[in-house]
């Protein structure tokens, strides 16, 4: 039996490369959040499994290759005849990074039912997890919702990032509604500066922290600012962890893994969150940014994935990038490091 499911998406992502020509050509690589968070978690040894749908088609194919690659179970991937794998184009410009899906309601990963989802799979699950992008329309939306409540019945710990792509809802509004509807069932809530910006507009960390706990008693809430690493709010305290100096690649997939990194010590731990130790947490959080760090050092997500010794050796020997000061920590730099 396997230790987290992670359910939702997988797709291909066209990643841009520079050939030594000059040239720009579009690397095929098997992508999706839910897909990627996996992949990471069986590369540091946990029994890991994803459960979603892609088409039965050369695409689809390659995803359940790469992820059984991987040592991911993928049992519970259903390959459909009936719809097509999406596809997202990566490019990158003086303001970021940014994606273009080529996803709607023929897609696989849309059409998520919850006949596609054995129960079985649900007894003796540890960790639970799931993104947004699965939750942007029905029925896929609440296949994964009755997926996560299902989880929880059964205790398992649910761990969310919403890893939001407003390009993939109706508006804003509807995807900050959907996203705090469901936070009464997570535990662990990962967010990127910009997911904050969404949900909780004009307040700081501190402050959406504390109310995210105070409302939704969320355990464990980490905030992840690129290449300042993250600031997490736990037990109803502070940490800050910054990321490590690595040379910057490509920084697909790199949230994903340090995602992967926060739950891999909870795993290992085996201790409920509010008795987690500061001492366990201040290294929960670098091992998180070290992992996060060193997948920017390669292209692609999945290939890119260290196993525990490469993470444990970048702590113990890669340089951090520390702020000037603290109070300098949450200003604004530039984003080379995406944890």
């Amino acid at each position: 039996m396997y230790e987290i499911l992670s359910v939702g998406e997988t797709l291909i992502d066209f990643i841009p490369v520079r050939q030594d020509g000059g040239q720009l050509v579009y690397q095929q690589n098997t992508g999706g959040s839910p897909a990627n968070l996996a992949c990471a978690l069986a590369r540091l040894g946990i029994r890991a499994a994803f459960a979603g749908k892609v088409g039965n088609d050369p695409f689809g194919r390659s995803c359940r290759a790469e992820l059984e690659r991987c040592g991911v179970d993928v049992s519970g991937l259903v390959l459909s005849d009936e719809h097509q794998t999406p596809l997202a184009f990566i490019r990158h410009d003086e303001e970021g990074k940014h994606f273009t899906f080529y996803r709607n309601e023929t897609t696989a990963d849309q059409n998520l039912l919850p006949e596609d989802l054995d129960r079985e799979m649900f007894c003796g699950l540890k960790v639970f997890h799931f993104s947004s992008v699965s939750l942007t329309s029905e029925p896929s939306r609440s296949t994964v919702l009755n997926a996560a409540a299902m989880a929880r019945e059964c205790e398992a710990l649910i761990t969310f990032d919403p890893n939001v792509r407003l390009n993939l809802w109706e508006s804003p509004e509807e995807a900050r509604r959907v996203i705090l509807n469901c936070l009464p069932l997570v535990d662990v809530l990962k967010l990127g500066a910009d997911d904050l910006a969404l949900l909780l507009p004009g307040m700081d960390e501190h402050e959406a922290c504390q109310l995210l706990y105070q409302n939704f008693g969320t355990q464990m809430i980490i905030i992840t600012r690129s290449a300042k690493g993250c600031y997490t709010y736990v037990n109803e305290d502070s940490y800050v962890s910054c990321a490590y100096d690595l040379p910057v690649i490509d920084t697909t997939g790199a949230g994903d893994a340090f995602f992967a990194g926060i739950i891999f010590n909870l795993l290992k731990l085996e201790k409920s969150i509010f008795d987690l130790s500061s001492v366990e947490i201040t290294i929960m959080l670098d091992f998180a940014n070290a992992l996060g760090s060193l997948v920017t050092t390669k292209p692609g997500a999945i290939g890119a994935f260290p196993d525990p010794a490469e993470v444990v050796h970048c702590m113990q020997s890669a340089p951090k990038i520390f702020p000037v000061s603290h109070e300098d920590y949450w200003d604004e730099v530039p984003a080379e490091v995406e944890a």
